[in-house]
């Protein structure tokens, strides 16, 4: 098409889109600038030069035969890469109606009861570096890394039914990678028996599943690295005109001991506060925040402890129906009148987060409870970057820890495994997120291939001797029929809270 001739109508609505949804007036901006470089760029030929092709309006299709050796010495043992492709297939399918029922569950909740705060435009495409609470390295080089073990997974495949791979290659928006790719030849690819094809689309996402695990048991084995540097509680908050507030406690102070009684951690506390009663008088001794130097001082803090009944009553400023409820709930918890009560909120164990990564692979439990505490453990850790403002865990906490003294902890020190626990959570985080996004049912996802196939193979099965191309034609439009209804489970979230 010549230059002239182009229309920049879809372009011009896409980015109106864009900005209507919350995209700031910069970031389109620079959209803009990108997409008429592409232009240009396109125009002259350098593009085609470099054997790179621009879709979506703004995204790079970047190609490359590198790899191609590789591929064929790894994918000599054809025989169990289709045993991994046949196991890929089963295993994509359970998690698939894993993906259907959270999408649908999603939609209802939004749906009765559509959220105030939604995610602004920038932050639904989970860009590394762009989305608010994804910082850019760590998840940039999980990105990659998923990105490629995902689509040498299809190359194999592809390698071990006997299909050649035209190329690999990397989708980019700007320098950043948002997708990657697999090409093989279109005509071998179309005429493979349906099983094979849905192996190749079910090895992707599998592998990032399988990644996923992988990279779990290794972030559980580094926590167990992590140790507070000096163990005890701290508070996120402290409550107006309660104990805490008087006596100078100040939130992220590390609580050490009560009475002198060392505190270890949150149940060392409880127990301690358990043995006090309202209106007693206990010296809380705590390590202030660090100084420049990163130091902490020692202090006591003499605290007249209030009443946890009566606080919990007074929250509900007179209303005898709230009164009621509460009285019912405390009773259930066992909260008494005379129980000492702080004055603090959010009060967490120094080590509490590197304990709960460590603690989800556990000699403690059964295989059962393992397998699913850990089976569950990825989709908890979704809301953590979104909780902590991109970070892994509370920089305050963050603070407190340092090295153990195992021989990995040892060499790489504090600031070493830190590192290292960053880049593990962030491995598990975008393998997670892209594994399961690959198998949302619907095209051009590797989940909507997978069906199609399934449905195409079924109605073979289940109309022997019907014509094929009927067969193909009906496998397409349910297919299509059911890609169509996911779209809309999927979009409700997103927009349902724009229009109310």
């Amino acid at each position: 098409m010549e230059p002239g001739q182009r229309s920049y109508l879809l372009p011009l609505l896409t980015l109106s889109l864009l900005y209507l949804f919350g995209m700031p007036l910069w970031a389109i901006v620079v959209v803009t600038v990108w997409y008429l470089t592409l232009l240009w760029l396109e125009d002259t030929g350098v593009l085609d030069q470099y054997e790179i092709s621009r879709m979506l309006g703004v995204v790079l299709m970047v190609r490359t035969k590198q790899g191609q050796s590789v591929l064929e010495r790894v994918s000599r043992n054809r025989a169990f890469w289709r045993g991994f492709g046949e196991f890929s297939i089963w295993l994509c399918l359970v998690i698939m109606v894993g993906v259907v029922a959270l999408l649908l569950a999603s939609a209802i909740s939004t749906a009765i009861s559509p959220p105030e705060d939604y995610l602004p435009a920038s932050d639904l495409l989970l860009i590394p570096g762009v989305t608010s609470f994804v910082p850019f390295w760590w998840p940039v080089l999980a990105l990659i890394f998923a990105l490629v073990i995902h689509e040498y997974s299809h190359g194999i495949q592809a390698r071990a039914h006997g299909m050649r791979v035209r190329s690999f290659g990397l989708l980019l928006a700007g320098p950043i990678p948002i997708g990657a790719f697999a090409e093989p030849q279109h005509h071998e690819m179309v005429r493979a028996p349906l099983r094979e094809r849905m192996r190749l689309y079910a090895a992707g996402p599998s592998i990032n599943i399988i990644a996923t695990y992988l990279a779990l048991f290794l972030l559980s084995a580094t926590a167990t690295g992590l140790v507070a540097s000096s163990p005890g509680v701290y508070a996120s908050g402290i409550i107006a005109d309660e104990g805490a507030e008087e006596g100078g406690l100040l939130p992220y102070e590390i609580i050490t001991h009560i009475d002198g009684e060392s505190i270890s951690g949150y149940s060392d506390f409880s127990e301690e506060m358990a043995s006090l009663s309202a209106d007693d008088q206990a010296v809380f001794t705590v390590l202030s925040h660090p100084d420049p130097q990163g130091e902490r001082i020692q202090r006591d803090v003499e605290v007249t402890l209030g009443d946890r009944h009566d606080y919990y009553i007074g929250l509900c400023e007179g209303d005898s129906a709230c009164i009621g409820e509460t009285e019912s709930l405390m009773a259930d918890l066992g909260i008494e009148q005379g129980d000492a009560f702080l004055g603090v909120s959010g009060l967490r164990s120094v080590n509490s987060t590197v304990d709960m990564y460590s603690s989800i692979i556990s000699s403690d439990r059964g295989l059962l409870e393992n397998s699913l505490v850990s089976s569950l453990a990825p989709l908890g850790m979704i809301g953590v970057p979104i909780a902590y403002d991109g970070q892994t865990m509370l920089l305050e906490e963050r603070g407190m820890l340092e090295a153990g003294n195992g021989a990995l902890a040892s060499r790489l020190g504090t600031e070493g495994m830190l590192m290292l626990f960053d880049f593990l959570f962030w491995m598990v985080w975008i393998n997670f997120l892209l594994g399961f996004a690959n198998l949302i049912p619907m095209i051009p996802f590797d989940g909507g291939h997978i069906v199609k196939d399934g449905v195409h193979s079924l109605l073979s099965r289940v109309t022997k001797g019907a014509n094929p191309l009927r067969i193909e034609s009906l496998a397409s439009r349910i297919s299509s029929m059911s890609s169509f209804v996911v779209l809309f489970i999927v979009i409700l979230p997103i927009i349902l809270p724009r229009l109310v």
